[in-house]
């Protein structure tokens, strides 16, 4: 697998698994199993996706070695400020079953995380975990926290799609060193994207499904992928992408697919913020 670095040194691999929207223990303890021995080594999940017992029980019966392993969790918004955030931390890694991280986030650009980076800063320092970012941070948040912490982000995990393709977020991302990493990279399959004739056209030429194409794309642009898929044969699927590469002119035709805008949610709606605040651990 392919790795990426931190501007702290620490690799990370360009393509994971993550874990969003399967609550059900049984059920995700099952599909991380899948994906390890499928050969994923990173592991996104997130406190508020309910799941990290399970993510945890997945690796304890993997028999993989925790160094091989790269492992995310988030930080909730109402878990935000510093004494929270150290005991929201605890809590997660006791979840998971591990002694540290690999990769915490702050989930969302709400409430106090500002002092929720401070303690963030201070478990980084500590050796508890390896590296630090945030998630759903637009460019301007980005930069606000970048000019105005110790320690700059290092990676910043936001929605990042043919349909919503974030170069400008990427290029500020770039200017400050922090790595691209995409949520929802095959668009959580909407607009029917898997049967978009562009795409499709250009799978077919390659002899790859539409969902290659598209991960292949993102990687090509250095953004970090963790597509999601209960299905064993799509995590298969999904991490069978390096074994071909996209022409410039490919790049230049996914690229007129841009909407400029989400098709999944607008984190900067009044509405989206008061949806969030009220979503409780």
């Amino acid at each position: 697998m392919k790795t990426l670095k931190f501007y702290n040194g620490v690799e990370i691999p360009a393509e994971g698994y993550g874990v969003f929207q399967i609550p059900d223990n049984a059920e995700c303890e099952r599909c991380v199993s899948d994906a390890l021995e499928t050969g994923y080594r990173l592991i996104d999940t997130a406190a508020s996706y309910f799941n990290e017992e399970a993510v945890g029980n997945a690796i304890a019966g993997s028999g993989i070695k925790r160094e091989e392993l790269f492992i995310t969790t988030k930080l909730w918004l109402t878990d935000a400020g510093y004494e929270k955030t150290l005991k929201a931390f605890d809590t997660s890694l006791k979840k998971l079953g591990l002694d540290y991280l690999d990769l915490y986030l702050i989930h969302q650009p709400l409430n106090d995380y500002y002092g929720s980076w401070r303690a963030m800063e201070k478990l980084y320092k500590e050796g508890l975990i390896k590296a630090i970012g945030v998630c759903n941070f637009a460019p301007d948040r980005l930069v606000d926290l970048a000019l105005n912490s110790e320690i700059t982000p290092m990676i910043d995990q936001i929605e990042i799609h043919p349909f919503y393709q974030q170069q400008e977020a990427i290029d500020v991302m770039k200017e400050y060193n922090v790595l691209p990493q995409a949520w929802g990279p095959l668009a959580e399959g909407q607009k029917d994207i898997f049967n978009n004739p562009v795409l499709k056209s250009i799978a077919e030429k390659y002899g790859k499904t539409t969902a290659q194409v598209i991960l292949r794309w993102h990687t090509q642009r250095g953004v970090i992928i963790i597509p999601k898929s209960s299905k064993k044969s799509r995590m298969e699927e999904n991490i069978s992408i390096w074994d071909f590469e996209l022409t410039a002119e490919d790049m230049e035709t996914i690229a007129k697919m841009d909407t400029g805008h989400s098709e999944i949610i607008d984190h900067r709606s009044p509405m989206t913020v008061k949806w969030l605040n009220n979503c409780k651990l």
